[in-house]
């Protein structure tokens, strides 16, 4: 039988359980599923409900969705270094969720360019774009892949198959919008490149 998980409702304080989608009082969010649901949200908001996934992790340290929703409220807070190990202990346990590992290859840039980072950062980011790929290839992680294989492999001309335009060519095919793009850029801090 799974556990019941309660908790403050990180909207009004209501008793929940993470199970809930949604608050039954204030309609809000229980449980941050994915990057979209508190992209919008104001700054103060966000840190009520890192607040509220903070306290209840204090009992339930290993549970993947408080992980998962923490790890997203730090990624919009732009604080990398507490939002990584909370991704990488929501990918423990779950090999479903290809955001996890695609939200963790993000972390790893923290802020700053690519082109900046030592060999075994792009590695590890690449091999977690690599996994978000094979759970659910989707075109924004090709493209986040095409930006990482530009501005390290290609601006420090080392070579590297499949290249940047392979990548780009192929984040066109499954689609990506412009939208995505922009939140991409948004989330790295860094300027979209010209060849993007």
């Amino acid at each position: 039988m799974a556990q019941v998980i309660e908790l403050e409702c990180p909207g009004c304080g209501a008793r929940v359980t993470i199970d809930q989608k949604e608050c039954e009082w204030c309609h809000g969010p229980v449980i941050v599923s994915t990057f979209n649901s508190v992209y919008s949200m104001p700054m103060p908001q966000i840190n009520k409900y890192a607040g509220a996934y903070k306290k209840a992790l204090a009992d339930n340290p290993d549970n993947i969705e408080l992980n998962n929703s923490i790890a997203m409220c730090y990624l919009k807070l732009g604080l990398y270094d507490k939002a990584l190990p909370a991704f990488e202990k929501a990918m423990e346990d779950n090999f479903d969720n290809s955001e996890t590992f695609f939200y963790a290859a993000v972390c790893l840039l923290n802020g700053k360019k690519a082109f900046v980072q030592k060999r075994d950062v792009i590695d590890k980011i690449s091999e977690y774009i690599n996994a978000a790929l094979m759970i659910e290839p989707r075109g924004i992680y090709y493209y986040f892949l095409a930006y990482i294989k530009y501005d390290y492999f290609s601006r420090k001309y080392l070579k590297t198959s499949p290249d940047y335009r392979e990548l780009l060519s192929e984040a066109k095919n499954i689609g990506y919008s412009e939208t995505d793009s922009k939140q991409l850029f948004e989330l790295l801090k860094v300027e979209k490149p010209t060849e993007f």
